[in-house]
């Protein structure tokens, strides 16, 4: 059949036209993480391309030995300072091993030294509080004495073990069965999920004075990256929202996943930048509240890459066009010390900004998939290109999705949470992990000492940053 008839033809036009929606659905459905914001994970669940084996694959791939590569760097380990040694040992020869001689010791040679960590055979201490019961002649009544408020306010259990118990739990991903099990095999004591639950609670009770701080924090924060992730509890569903400040990463649970929740916590007048995804709820707390966006380009490159693969010829030329901009783009971010003066290097991205967008418009082919693209570049331009204007602000959303990977671990081992207790608990466990990650802090110091201010009434740590 004839091309001409082809076209005259209303039910090979209608198979043509069917074909090319069966293309199009069959491209959504290939989508992978390097296509789309799918999890890598996601890609585990495929099969190999052209029904290869996952083993066949990785003989055809480079091979190279296990272990340190060429060229780098080895590792050692520092050894102990003079001050957390607690015992040293020293071992001398009674005789020459070769001749049978005395021998005496040579301060000009260097003995050799092994530093040995182990641990004590009962890591505890058991320690029995008594407040004695004693008689008053006048009052003809007994008193008791009073114990102090730190003995009482922990309980069983001290504030060092309290604070072990909730790492175990929040950093560790420990359920509270793994944690009894350790503290019954490892250190001795036998403690129930129940009374477990109860520390994790104490502290969390502790944390909170630290979290609100951060949360205060926020709105007035000059850049943040913004990121979510669902969060199951009793079957529902609910998300997980992590901002990603410079120096602090503040999480926060709730059941919309909608621009409110930016609006609760950030407030109607925001004037910092917000580093973020094409989410909706996004865009609509920057058009209600004039709120400046950085969209991620990450993403971009994966919608970019998408069409790049297209079973579409149209679509598959425009997102080649579009990614090679992006190439140019990115290599002049990664070649940015070997241009002279800051401004240069800024007139070089503008320059292949505005090669990006003029391309993405001109050379635009009518198909959906390519005018939703290019709708971005028209509607908001700005908010991809924002970081070439405002300095220290990133071209991706990688700080928030490095955040929000450790949410998704925890998910995946904890099966999320049981109600209101348990989500304050993990809001303030994971901005604590998180947060002490950045300033380089302890994890387990800064919740030990938490837990003592909380026993004794004292004014709890703080996480915000010390800026001066």
């Amino acid at each position: 059949m004839t091309e001409r008839m082809t076209k005259a033809c209303p039910t090979c036009q209608k198979l043509k036209a069917r074909v090319a929606e069966l293309e199009a659905e069959l491209a959504k459905a290939r989508k992978d993480s390097t296509t789309s914001s799918k999890p890598p994970s996601s890609d585990i669940v495929k099969p190999p391309p052209g029904g290869q084996s996952s083993g066949r694959r990785r003989q055809d791939r480079k091979q190279r030995r296990q272990g340190g590569q060429p060229g780098h760097p080895r590792h050692v380990r520092p050894a102990f300072p003079p001050e957390q040694i607690d015992q040293t040992r020293e071992y001398r020869l009674d005789e020459c091993p070769d001749c049978g001689g005395a021998l005496e010791d040579d301060a000009d040679s260097a003995a050799r030294v092994i530093q040995q960590v182990e641990m004590v055979a009962r890591p505890v201490h058991v320690t029995e509080h008594r407040g004695l019961a004693q008689w008053c002649d006048t009052c003809q009544k007994v008193h008791q004495a009073p114990l102090p408020r730190k003995v009482c306010q922990a309980g069983l259990v001290g504030p060092r073990l309290t604070a072990l118990v909730a790492y175990l739990k929040g950093a560790c991903h420990a359920s509270y069965s793994t944690v009894a099990k350790f503290l019954q095999d490892v250190v001795g004591i036998t403690l129930s999920r129940g009374q477990l639950a109860k520390l994790v609670q104490k502290v969390s009770a502790g944390l909170e004075v630290s979290y609100e701080q951060l949360l205060a924090r926020l709105p007035g924060e000059n850049r943040l990256n913004v990121d979510e992730t669902g969060h199951p509890e009793q079957k529902q569903r609910l998300w997980t929202w992590a901002f990603r400040a410079e120096l602090f990463t503040l999480y926060r649970i709730d059941p919309s996943r909608g621009s409110d929740v930016l609006i609760e916590v950030l407030g109607r007048e925001f004037n910092g930048v917000l580093g973020c995804d094409y989410f909706s709820a996004y865009r609509k707390y920057m058009k209600d509240f004039h709120v400046a966006l950085q969209f991620c380009l990450a993403h971009l490159i994966r919608d970019m890459k998408f069409l790049a693969k297209h079973p579409h010829r149209g679509n598959r030329r425009y997102g080649e066009l579009l990614l090679g901009h992006m190439r140019k783009l990115f290599g002049a971010i990664h070649r940015r010390e070997q241009f002279a003066s800051e401004a240069s290097f800024l007139r070089e991205l503008a320059k292949i900004r505005n090669a990006l967008v003029g391309d993405a418009i001109a050379e635009l082919p009518r198909t959906r998939e390519a005018g939703n693209l290019a709708d971005r570049f028209v509607n908001d331009y700005d908010g991809y290109f924002r970081f070439i204007t405002t300095p220290g602000v990133a071209p991706t959303n990688n700080l928030a999705e490095q955040a929000i990977r450790f949410v998704a671990i925890h998910r995946r081992i904890t099966h999320g949470t049981r109600g209101e207790r348990g989500r304050r608990w993990c809001e303030r466990i994971w901005t604590v992990i998180a947060t002490c990650g950045q300033q380089e802090r302890s994890v387990f110091e800064f919740v030990y000492q938490t837990v003592q201010a909380h026993f004794q009434g004292r004014r709890a740590p703080s996480l915000v940053p010390n800026t001066s």
